[in-house]
């Protein structure tokens, strides 16, 4: 029997801003104080991104997730860019998580929640501070959020005019995917506007219409004998999310808004909070303990037992179902020793928490030739090994977060066309981390229905 919840509330010692009192990492260091409060103030009178009644649609979802009633997909690129707010870019990018969610939905039996890494990922972590070519030191690219990654001094120069640029792309990208989905771009009678055409050669694609197919006809099986169109094969709930890195960015977006009690963070859906930010006494954790979001938080192999309990603690005094997701990015050579530790010092909290897996951050590696990248292999790995461990400890994996993209890139290693080192050099995009293009995605997206149904046999 589950403990009865603790009346919720914003924590009476926290404030707005008092997460400045605390230490602050991965910011951008302006050199005009003047420029950052002018653009922090014009942030603070723009419209909201999402609403909070999206939000607390998203808290329920992901608190049936945790029920077991529900899979979590997260997805999109490792960080937007300015120049690809295109409307091709982002419907790409929608039919990718569009296409997983239907097998995935046909495979497991069960709604997903579609959540798009985009709309806002337009900040990075850097490992240091400054860049250094040829014996010149420059600031390190955090970013279109910050800076520009050309490698000059006025390009790399943090630029906080550069946080309005970001609201308005953000603003774009979620008007343009509010629009396809209202439209009916997310029809479950019309699947085949999903299609991408540079990859119908592939036997994923064939395997995906033959889904696609499966799910129309009982969908339309369902109509004739109901006699109604349920509105839910018309249109699908849309969120949105991104690493809730600059802090002064994060603030400017949270209100509280009228009805509701607290505080919402208006930038996005859900939040998340990387590794690198997630020390119990930051100020990360501080800002993101006073809102209402869900709020994840990425737990790699360097978080201890009594480090990921505090989290809990901070993070959800109250036990709320559905505001935390911690979203483990292990490696598949660690995951087999870091992650069942962690799963029972979770248990040990009391606390309900929505377990999903990363399956990119802990497998990258650099080639011979110079490129970052991924083996799908070992990506496949991971998401295989996260699912038998959580079930051998009594737990559940309940979602995925992954790096993809709907363009025709060369990125990661592997996976149905077998791409290797040579290939890299043919399309290599990104210009942060490897991505999974929509063919290794969607093969991805079958892999984990099919051992769903192997463990349910």
């Amino acid at each position: 029997m589950s403990k009865p919840l603790k009346t919720i509330s914003t924590p009476k010692d926290w404030t707005l801003d008092s997460w400045q009192q605390k230490t602050a990492l991965q910011q951008a260091k302006y050199d005009d104080p003047a420029a950052l409060t002018d653009a922090l103030e014009r942030l603070a009178k723009l419209p909201p991104l999402v609403s909070s009644l999206e939000i607390l649609s998203l808290k329920k979802q992901l608190a049936e997730a945790q029920a077991g009633k529900r899979f979590l997909l997260q997805g999109g690129d490792c960080a937007e860019v300015f120049d690809e707010c295109e409307s091709s870019i982002i419907a790409n990018r929608l039919k990718v998580l569009l296409q997983m969610s239907l097998v995935l939905l046909h495979g497991m039996q069960m709604p997903v929640v579609r959540i798009g890494r985009f709309a806002g990922q337009y900040a990075k972590p850097r490992s240091a501070d400054l860049e250094t070519r040829d014996d010149v030191s420059l600031p390190s690219y955090r970013g279109d959020l910050v800076n520009d990654p050309a490698f000059t001094p006025e390009a790399r120069r943090p630029d906080p005019y550069r946080l309005i640029r970001a609201y308005a792309r953000s603003a774009m990208t979620m008007n343009f995917v509010r629009a396809l989905i209202d439209g009916g771009f997310a029809d479950l009678h019309h699947p085949e506007y999903w299609d991408l055409g540079w990859v119908e050669h592939s036997p994923q694609a064939d395997k995906f219409h033959r889904i696609a197919e499966a799910i129309g006809d009982s969908v339309s099986f369902m109509e004739t004998i109901t006699g109604q169109m349920p509105g839910s094969t018309r249109r699908v709930d849309f969120f949105t999310s991104h690493e809730a890195l600059h802090l002064h960015y994060e603030q400017a977006l949270t209100r509280q808004v009228p009805h509701q009690w607290g505080w919402f963070n208006l930038s996005t859906h859900f939040p998340w909070i990387g590794m690198r930010t997630a020390g119990a006494e930051g100020a990360h954790l501080e800002m993101f303990r006073g809102i209402r979001n869900p709020i994840g938080v990425k737990v790699g192999p360097g978080m201890s037992s009594d480090w990921l309990k505090s989290l809990i603690r901070t993070l959800n005094p109250d036990d709320e179902p559905g505001r935390l997701v911690l979203i483990h990015r292990l490696s598949a050579d660690q995951i087999e020793d870091k992650l069942p530790p962690l799963i029972e010092a979770t248990r040990a909290t009391g606390s309900p928490v929505l377990w999903i897996c990363d399956p990119m951050h802990g497998n990258t590696e650099k080639t011979a030739n110079g490129y970052k990248t991924r083996r799908f292999s070992n990506i496949q790995s991971e998401l295989e090994q996260a699912i038998d461990i959580h079930a051998a400890c009594g737990s559940r994996l309940g979602g995925v977060h992954l790096e993809l993209t709907g363009e025709n890139v060369t990125e990661c290693i592997g996976g149905a066309r077998e791409l290797n080192e040579h290939d890299l050099q043919r399309a290599y995009k990104t210009t942060v981390d490897p991505r999974l293009n929509y063919e290794q995605a969607l093969e991805l997206s079958m892999l984990i229905a099919e051992k769903h149904r192997s463990l349910k046999q």
